[in-house]
């Protein structure tokens, strides 16, 4: 079940009649409190949420989703009140696995979807993953810098997890998106810049081992 939380009655039955359409079960919520209230009796697969909300906004709401222990991991999708960077970079550092920047087609919203819940639905392999101080438990999901536990969205875990397992390998902005996002990506696109971006921030000091490669993408460097 897709739960669409958007305050706008007409888009709210767009984004569920499409995911329908599309095969999911989905339905809508006006606001964060009937939706929290909902979340009492039943939990959806994965929550598409409007940045901006009547009372509690959608960043406000996706700080307590994710800080509930019941609901914390489930996957959200967040629809930015614009394209721009900084509000794109604002739902991501707020626990967005994804985000959508308004306004978005509705094919494009349904490949997010599809490409989020394929990857939570993906098993991952039980072995460590480091480079310097970094420690990545695909079983668990867990990240460690220096023994201490970094908190990641999925697709940054995902890109580190990618660069982790190719050391030296560089990576195309194109490849990360198709195989991270599930779709192609056009040269505007900066969605993979911007996760890269707070990637490396939330990594601190080792964030520089994720090195640039100038017209190109990205590697994880290598070291001994």
């Amino acid at each position: 079940m897709i739960w669409c939380v958007e305050n706008d009655a007409a888009t709210r039955n767009i984004e569920v009649y499409t995911l329908q359409s599309a095969g999911f079960e989905a339905k809508g919520y006006a606001c964060a409190d009937s939706f929290w209230k909902a979340l009492q009796t039943e939990n959806p697969e994965l929550v598409l949420l409007d940045a901006v909300l009547p009372g509690v906004d959608g960043v406000e709401l996706l700080k307590r989703i994710r800080a509930s222990g019941l609901v914390g991991n489930i996957p959200v999708i967040m629809a930015a009140k614009s394209a721009n960077e900084y509000d794109m970079i604002r739902c991501l550092d707020s626990g967005a696995d994804d985000c959508l920047g308004k306004p978005f087609g509705m094919m494009e919203m349904v490949s997010r979807v599809r490409a989020v819940l394929r990857r939570y639905n993906t098993q991952p392999e039980e072995r460590l993953l480091k480079a310097e101080k970094i420690a990545l438990y695909p079983d668990e999901r867990v990240v460690r810098v220096d023994g201490h536990s970094v908190d990641l969205t999925y697709k940054e875990f995902e890109l580190l997890r990618t660069f982790l397992e190719n050391p030296g390998e560089v990576f195309s902005r194109e490849w990360l998106h198709e195989h991270i996002w599930g779709g192609k990506c056009s040269k505007q696109t900066r969605t993979v810049d911007i996760h890269i971006r707070t990637l490396r921030k939330k990594l601190g000091d080792c964030g520089k081992l994720i090195e640039s490669v100038r017209y190109i993408g990205y590697r994880m460097k290598k070291v001994p």
